[in-house]
């Protein structure tokens, strides 16, 4: 049933691009926020820990249906939970619709929509030098590949009957590490417990990155330019990560520019560049999602006949 619904969850989530609005779940930041001012009433406790507490909660009517559905009725009501669960983890934004919207502002000239496409998926200020914000964009695809898709696959086939769960735990953890985050940028001054759970929250979530991350790096080697980016996974980043979400995301970017392999072409226009090292580097995202269904599709099909 796993199988199944990934693969119907997967085409959904490529075809319902007009329900995308309903997975940023905006209302869900209220009871993020009331969580979060539960964690001042901790102050003698280490972040973390109300963190987790939170999460859990978040995670728990996924897991209490899933739990009570079992294999009833053969296991259709647990496949149709699968699939809504899915579509509401992916995301929240599909990676190619992000890269076609920032190829178009790029094509049309519009400096303010490219700088806000750019943003959208680098989830940050982007550099003002062009050529640096193109390159930037470039890594943000592959980094924000595995936050958005992979991730959440891979949860969800590694928890097997309870798979849902493992694939909505992966996005309540996001939820939670983006609120925090916004919430530290924009009130820091004012509460210094802002900084403290957002660390935590970056923490918790870096953890259930972790494993899928270097899994999406070995898939970027597979898919694209072998040697390039078995060089870049050796090549020691400058200046050193400080953190285990910030090895990840540069693990991610400098494995994935290096199979992108891309090469500079004579006469070619800033426009042009960016466009194609974008186009590019979400063939290679998509390129690499096959790849994942069909090993996860052997491995299923193996396990049966066994």
């Amino acid at each position: 049933m796993n199988l199944i619904a990934l693969l119907v969850g997967l085409i959904v989530e490529r075809l319902a691009t007009r329900f995308f609005h309903w997975r940023r779940m905006r209302w869900m930041d209220r009871i993020i926020d009331a969580g979060f001012r539960m964690v001042e009433g901790f102050a003698n406790w280490p972040a973390l820990i109300p963190v987790i507490l939170l999460a859990l909660l978040l995670a728990s009517p996924v897991f209490i249906v899933t739990f009570a559905l079992g294999d009833r009725l053969l296991g259709f009501p647990y496949m149709f939970l699968a699939i809504v669960v899915l579509f509401f983890s992916l995301g929240p934004k599909d990676i190619a619709e992000d890269v076609d919207e920032y190829c178009a502002a790029l094509q049309a000239g519009d400096d303010e929509a490219v700088e806000q496409r750019a943003k959208a998926l680098v989830e940050g200020d982007v550099p003002t030098d062009a050529l640096e914000r193109i390159h930037c964009v470039e890594s943000a695809v592959f980094v924000q590949a595995n936050n958005r898709l992979f991730a959440i696959i891979f949860w969800f086939v590694a928890l097997g009957p309870l798979g849902p769960l493992g694939a909505w735990a992966y996005r309540v953890t996001d939820l939670i590490r983006r609120r925090a985050v916004f919430n530290a940028g924009r009130d820091d001054v004012e509460h210094g417990n802002s900084a403290r759970v957002r660390d935590a929250a970056v923490l918790l979530h870096s953890w259930l990155a972790w494993i899928p991350a270097r899994l999406t790096a070995i898939g970027y080697a597979i898919a694209g330019h072998f040697d390039g980016a078995i060089g870049a996974w050796r090549h020691a980043q400058d200046p050193a990560p400080t953190s285990t979400s910030e090895a990840s995301e540069m693990l991610l970017a400098r494995v994935g520019v290096g199979a992108l392999a891309l090469h500079e072409e004579e006469d070619e226009s800033l426009c042009e560049r960016g466009v194609r090292g974008a186009s590019a580097a979400n063939k290679l995202v998509f390129r690499l999602l096959f790849i994942w269904a069909f090993v996860i599709s052997a491995l299923t099909l193996y396990g049966w006949s066994v």
